[in-house]
């Protein structure tokens, strides 16, 4: 990928904050003519720095206001068994990310669900599914920050 310029960072900065800009709309905003700033858009689709444009559901709204971090320790740390796990952890609809970590703990989960009960019928099909050393949660009391901006 070729180095940012300022026009790229502004683009991306304005679609970080609404996805739903049209190429006219995108280009007043950051200064620029829509058939230039639609090609920069596409440039940067198709080199993958913009993955994909989404909307960010409120969880509360959406019926799932909790929110818990999922600290997990595991003795095997071979390629065939992290290939199952990955597969079996990803495919769970409530784990919002799923990352591989240094330290004490070898994964960390965000994980979503409607309650405390919720929650339960995940973690017992995440036992089922893979052989842990530990399991660690944590609920989130209060969500001060969360964001999907990029600091560009």
């Amino acid at each position: 990928m070729k180095e940012l310029d300022r026009m790229d960072r502004a683009i991306l900065g304005a679609l970080q904050e609404d996805g739903t800009l049209s190429a006219a709309q995108l280009g007043e905003k950051v200064g620029l003519s829509s058939t230039p700033c639609w090609k920069r858009v596409k440039a940067m689709e198709e080199s993958g720095l913009i993955e994909k444009r989404v909307a960010i559901v409120n969880r509360a709204q959406a019926g799932l206001p909790v929110t818990v971090f999922v600290s997990l320790r595991t003795n095997r740390h071979d390629e065939a068994w992290l290939r199952k796990f990955a597969a079996s952890v990803s495919s769970m609809p409530e784990v919002m990310e799923f990352h591989r970590m240094s330290g004490d703990v070898d994964y960390l989960l965000k994980v979503v669900a409607a309650d405390i009960a919720g929650y339960d019928r995940f973690y017992k099909r995440l036992i089922q599914n893979a052989q842990l050393a530990g399991v660690s949660s944590a609920f989130s009391m209060e969500e001060i920050k969360s964001t999907t901006a990029l600091p560009l």
